[in-house]
């Protein structure tokens, strides 16, 4: 009965957070550039005096998809895709640097390049001002070009685009960063498309599926400690002395 208990105490609690973790996914289905989080389990045995005959389900964090989205062209020339591997560099809101695969940018009242969070696109020098009264035209290489109505067009930055040679690792705040927190060079060769947003890799469809499981599994824990409950009371009247 005891090692019921553990195992579907276990199980139980490691449904519940693949739940949790494929919930945020499902909801984030429609965000621009989002990465599917992953979650695994591995059991770690309960140590203590005597045999390690009990084991717990712990989650173990893998990260998340690096699998590309969909991508949906819109023609709008604010509007970019990263290429094969490349992240877009912004600030975030404490200042430090954070990468992302959401291209839908705009230009706030300042004239700076931002997110939809409003969040500065950093370039190769710092954020990005635009002149007033002016088209942009965002190129392949991640150059800025300005040009008003009659002038011809102007370089006034260039997107800072990283290819990162180890997985990032998402922040709270949903921006992506180095393990080890430092800042990614600049890469040259990085690419992107202009007038095409990369949309979620999450796939509703097997999402739906895995929370089904999930809830399937997590009633099935609860079957089990039900039984072991009921197991307990009737062992404890056997045992009794006075058995009613």
């Amino acid at each position: 009965m005891d090692r019921m208990i553990y195992n579907a105490m276990a199980g139980a609690k490691a449904a519940m957070q693949r739940q949790e973790v494929l919930s945020h996914n499902l909801a984030n289905v429609s965000t621009t550039g989002f990465r599917a989080e992953m979650a695994s389990f591995r059991a770690v045995p309960v140590r203590g005096d005597g045999a390690s005959t009990r084991v717990y389900a712990l989650e173990t964090t893998i990260g998340h998809d690096e699998s590309a989205g969909p991508w949906n062209r819109t023609d709008r020339r604010l509007d970019v895709a990263m290429v094969g591997k490349a992240w877009l560099a912004v600030q975030s809101l404490d200042g430090t640097e954070g990468y992302t695969r959401a291209g839908h940018l705009d230009l706030n009242a300042e004239g700076l390049l931002v997110t939809p969070s409003g969040l500065p696109v950093l370039g190769d020098g710092g954020p990005i001002t635009v002149p007033p009264n002016t088209t942009v035209q965002i190129g392949s290489d991640g150059t800025v070009s300005a040009q008003g109505a009659t002038g011809r067009p102007t370089t006034v930055g260039r997107l800072k685009l990283v290819t990162p040679e180890a997985p990032l690792k998402r922040g709270d705040d949903g921006l992506f960063r180095a393990a080890d927190g430092t800042d990614l060079p600049a890469d040259a060769n990085a690419r992107l498309e202009s007038g095409v947003l990369e949309g979620s890799n999450v796939s509703a469809v097997e999402t739906m599926v895995g929370m089904i499981a999930a809830a399937r599994q997590f009633e099935q824990q609860m079957k089990l400690l039900t039984l072991a409950q009921t197991q307990g009371q009737v062992g404890a009247k056997l045992l009794s002395p006075n058995p009613l």
